[in-house]
């Protein structure tokens, strides 16, 4: 029975060896995904000011800030951060930064679809994983540290 196991196992490890080195574009994915999503989503912003104020003043209830005030800095964080998460560079901060921006999001918003809310947790799961592990070894972090 012992035999068997250690065999299982082995075969096991040799077989699921060469997923490990995904482990960086894994990263990497996860990173270009959800710059992409708050990318998109500032450029939409952006491209229509006025309705984008219209909705942070009538639509949209973030708590604690004027309308206008939220506006700026929901569409500065949309822009700037991906940015930053693209390069892998401050990466965890970027990533903390638009956990923010989400979670006020799905705060500010009376009315969340429910397909909409589960994207919401994706991405708040994906940038909680860039906060912890950081932007992996394709980012500008890694090197960054190196030469500071």
């Amino acid at each position: 029975m012992q035999l068997t196991i250690r065999s299982l196992a082995k075969h096991y490890y040799r077989l699921s060896e060469p997923l490990s080195n995904t482990s960086v574009l894994a990263q990497a994915a996860a990173r270009l995904y959800v710059a992409w999503v708050f990318f998109a989503s500032g450029l939409t912003k952006l491209r229509d000011w006025d309705t984008t104020l219209f909705l942070f003043e009538y639509e949209y209830s973030v708590p604690l800030l004027p309308f206008e005030l939220a506006a700026y800095m929901a569409t500065a964080g949309e822009i700037l951060l991906p940015v930053l998460l693209v390069l892998g560079l401050a990466s965890r901060f970027a990533a903390a930064g638009l956990l923010v921006v989400n979670i006020v999001a799905v705060i500010s918003l009376q009315d969340v679809p429910t397909a909409a809310l589960y994207l919401h947790y994706i991405w708040s799961l994906l940038l909680l994983q860039i906060i912890i592990w950081g932007g992996g070894q394709l980012a500008l972090d890694r090197w960054s540290r190196r030469v500071l």
